[in-house]
């Protein structure tokens, strides 16, 4: 295996977006819709469709971010989840929760079929492995609790890759696509639906009805927050939500014979999918499982993925590698619905658990008939204000960890002795410089970064990403660029700038 690119999306280089930096923030709408990724922008067209005057206020690019840097496996078999689901909520549940995320699967379907996106919408099978022997009777479980919430699923031995898998859940029927055609092709159907795209328009705060925004303010009636991790501090919901982060490998196939289907380990959770660009059939590689921040060196685990991928999913030349963002919740229901309790006009959308194809495109259906005053059947099953007593004691270990890095990355900053001279190229660490805490980094042309290394969000460390040049937070998940500037929410503001 060559050396390693820099990290681009497959996805964004391959699908330009029209310039919309001309787009003004308009001074009013009915609803105003935070993030233009699968959950915002499905719930604005949605809306717009239902007869609602619609702004779309985007941070950055439409569908550059969480959406943009997926796998973008469109199904309803959400790894090995309907046996603990149905063990958890019960069986009705269950199914509850499998035809919302076959409906927005098929609504995908015929939407791009309808208007005509050319978003490789392709049908595959799809398969959740083992290679354990221990795992086995489990995915047997996750078999019949699938089958029983009415997924065409089964399990069996038979698995299309090349892995010394056991055994598996098959379920048939399901999809893959480019996420990013898929999302710019929805935006300009909100457009031609009487709605406004505005881009690097940064939400920073919600003042009643007001939102303000870093390019102007917007009044508007109704107000929903689909900004993969909600950037109001309201509803605790940092404390609710576990940041995690994938890695993706992608290249051209060994053979000119991209996978057919899409595969998940349940153990690893490395996951192979197959996707063909302008004629060239390709492999998408994911796995190397970890939160966001955590002290790990991403580019060995980038590494490490990509040699599995050589091995066992004919990945022999990595082109593209990019990073998945993920909210994961301890119920294993995503949160759609009112932001808190009591409140009218506002909205979220978040926890979709590394399936946001689906459970994002099924949260924008869910929110705009909330919004729109029609019933919808996972209203309730969704509410972000539910109570699960089981759920405390997850988020209570979740909440330990927070504490363990606030306090004790903390701790072990303050007796560190390196100094800035002392960081060759390519370094970087937090170090204490007088009496505060300074993010360094020294780029590999050996320009020093100084930062100040507490996260604007709630005040933790943040841990350097030696493959992506971020700093990121381990507590909630926020990222910055080297020179302080918000890469990722759920911080708004930059990071101070450090001494030289």
């Amino acid at each position: 295996m060559t050396a390693l690119p820099e990290p681009l999306s497959l996805w964004v280089e391959t699908a330009p977006a029209p310039d919309r930096t001309g787009v003004p923030v308009p001074e009013s709408a009915d609803v105003a819709v935070l993030g233009a990724g699968i959950a915002g922008l499905t719930t604005a067209l949605l809306l717009a469709r239902g007869g609602r005057s619609v702004v779309v206020l985007e941070a950055e690019r439409v569908a550059a971010g969480v959406s943009g840097h997926t796998t973008a496996k469109v199904s309803a078999q959400h790894g090995a989840k309907y046996a603990d689901l149905t063990s958890r909520h019960g069986e009705k549940a269950s199914q509850t929760y499998a035809r919302t995320q076959t409906a927005a699967l098929e609504w995908i379907a015929a939407t791009a079929a309808d208007l005509g996106i050319d978003c490789g919408f392709t049908r595959a099978d799809s398969w959740v492995y083992t290679t354990r022997e221990k795992t086995v009777d489990s995915l047997k479980r996750e078999a019949e609790a699938a089958a029983a919430a009415g997924l065409p699923a089964a399990f069996t031995t038979d698995v299309g890759l090349d892995v010394p898998a056991l055994g598996a859940v098959r379920t048939t029927g399901q999809a893959h696509f480019h996420p990013r055609r898929w999302l710019l092709g929805l935006a300009a159907e909100v457009e031609r639906a009487g709605g406004t795209v505005v881009e690097n328009a940064r939400a920073t705060a919600l003042n009643g009805q007001t939102v303000r925004t870093s390019r102007g303010d917007v009044v508007a009636g109704e107000v929903v927050v689909a900004t993969h991790y909600p950037v109001l501090d309201r509803g605790l919901y940092f404390a609710r939500l576990e940041p995690v982060r994938d890695l993706v490998v992608a290249g051209p196939a060994a053979g000119n014979a991209a996978p057919e289907g899409m595969f998940l380990d349940a153990d690893t959770h490395h996951s192979v999918r197959g996707y063909v660009e302008a004629g060239t059939p390709m492999v998408i590689a994911g796995g190397e499982h970890y939160r966001v921040g955590a002290h790990v060196h991403v580019e060995r685990r980038y590494r490490r993925l990509a040699d599995w991928a050589d091995a066992h999913a004919g990945l022999h030349r990595v082109t593209h590698r990019w990073s998945a963002h993920d909210m994961s919740t301890v119920d294993l229901l995503p949160y759609v619905g009112r932001y808190l309790p009591g409140t009218k006009n506002l909205w979220v959308a978040t926890g979709f658990g590394q399936w946001g194809m689906t459970g994002g495109t099924a949260a924008g259906h869910v929110l705009a008939a909330r919004i729109l005053g029609e019933p919808h059947p996972a209203a309730d099953l969704f509410d972000p204000n539910r109570f699960d007593a089981r759920s405390v004691f997850g988020v209570a270990e979740d909440n330990l960890t927070v504490a363990k890095y606030l306090i004790g990355d903390h701790v072990a900053a303050l007796w560190r002795s390196e100094k800035l001279d002392d960081l060759a190229p390519g370094d970087a660490e937090v170090v204490r410089v007088g009496g505060e805490l300074v993010a360094a980094h020294r780029d590999e042309a050996g320009r020093l970064h100084t930062v100040g290394a507490h996260c604007t969000h709630l005040g933790c460390l943040v841990s350097f990403n030696d493959a992506e040049k971020t700093w990121d937070c381990p507590c909630h998940g926020s990222r910055f660029g080297v020179d302080g500037e918000v890469v990722q929410g759920p911080a708004v503001r930059p990071l101070r700038r450090g001494p030289a």
